[in-house]
């Protein structure tokens, strides 16, 4: 793996018996980079995060994460990551709080390190209303923040984040950015699956994908002024008409 590089993915494709859900993509992701996977859904994202994760064997293709290989080293990823899927793995039954000393301890953390990290997590992400309530009784908005301090816990230098702000209003979407930004200044790598054309604008780099395929990759604006178009909503829905007409013609 390159030492500049986070993720690193070469041909890399999922199938479901005759579905290509993933068709042969390629890709690489920079340390510290704020990196968006944007597409519309059921265009391959959450698949393609989830092989990333270490969660779903590819079909074939190749591919690293933190330097760990997809295809035998996906216990070895998910212990180097942060995750943060559509539907949040947080017990509803359980307080914020308990929900961090749960996974902490999944994380192999110990009681102290759990306690200080619940601490400056609570902090950092305004939890101190919230960590004392049942999950289940929170506002979806709130939820998100917890499972991102859930995903936050054991330190990792890559995160995740499938979609982490669907179903939220534009000012707490703002907020939650402007937590990922910090947390790319701190040169934690961000890979950030999303449907939102105002949230795709925030990353330093995007990949616009459809039907399993990448159909273009570089900086929001570049790819504007490449394909002189007036913003991000207008390229995606001409790179998607162009892409459909071609495979029209096939």
């Amino acid at each position: 793996m390159n030492a500049g590089n986070a993720v690193v993915i070469d041909n890399l494709s999922r199938h479901f018996r005759s579905f290509k859900a993933v068709d042969r993509i390629s890709l690489e992701v920079r340390t510290g980079e704020t990196f968006g996977f944007l597409g519309a859904n059921g265009a391959g994202k959450t698949t393609t995060i989830r092989m990333l994760c270490g969660l779903l064997s590819p079909t074939s293709g190749t591919g690293t994460v933190a330097g760990f290989d997809i295809n035998r080293q996906a216990e070895e990823i998910k212990k180097s990551i942060g995750y943060m899927s559509q539907k949040f793995s947080l017990y509803p039954d359980l307080t914020g709080k308990e929900n961090l000393s749960f996974y902490g301890a999944a994380y192999g953390l110990t009681r102290q390190e759990v306690r200080e990290r619940t601490a400056e997590l609570t902090d950092r992400l305004s939890l101190g209303d919230f960590i004392d309530r049942l999950t289940k009784s929170l506002p979806v908005g709130w939820r998100q923040r917890l499972a991102l301090g859930v995903s936050l816990l054991h330190r990792p230098r890559i995160l995740f984040l499938d979609e982490p702000t669907s179903g939220v209003d534009p000012v707490f979407r703002r907020k939650f950015w402007q937590i990922l930004y910090e947390l790319a200044e701190e040169g934690v790598t961000v890979f950030v699956t999303t449907h939102y054309m105002d949230e795709a604008e925030y990353c330093g780099r995007i990949s616009i994908m459809h039907q399993g395929r990448i159909v273009e990759a570089g900086q929001p604006y570049e790819l504007i002024r490449k394909h002189r178009s007036e913003n991000l909503e207008e390229l995606f829905i001409d790179l998607i008409k162009n892409r459909e007409t071609l495979n029209a013609e096939a």
